[in-house]
């Protein structure tokens, strides 16, 4: 059995009849809850090569929304936050480390 061919039928972007591809959005898996036109979607759209191609540079190159935007940098605050207290943990252990390391030196020397 050869390589399956894409089914040819009308293009939902251009109306002709082409081989046909599923556009299928490919961004963030939406950890914030902004609304997106892609994913809102009630059904996928069958894209021809062109069509498929113009759908993703235009998914590509929509700006952020306000909302998108202030979730996003909560969300790179959290992360930044979250490295600062990883690295003082670390500090605090490499510390509990040091101490624990001069007390059996200490009571060995003894």
């Amino acid at each position: 059995m050869g390589p399956q061919q894409p089914a040819e039928s009308r293009c939902d972007g251009c109306g002709q009849t082409r081989p046909l591809f599923l556009y299928e959005p490919d961004h963030n898996m939406h950890v914030i809850p902004v609304p997106c036109e892609w994913c809102d979607r009630e059904r996928q759209p069958l894209l021809c090569v062109r069509c498929w191609g113009a759908e993703r540079l235009r998914e590509e190159n929509v700006p952020m929304s306000a909302a998108e935007a202030d979730a996003t940098a909560v969300f790179a605050q959290l992360a930044n936050n979250n490295s600062r207290i990883l690295a003082r943990q670390e500090a605090d252990k490499a510390t509990c480390d040091g101490i624990a390391a001069a007390t059996k030196q200490a009571e060995a020397d003894r």
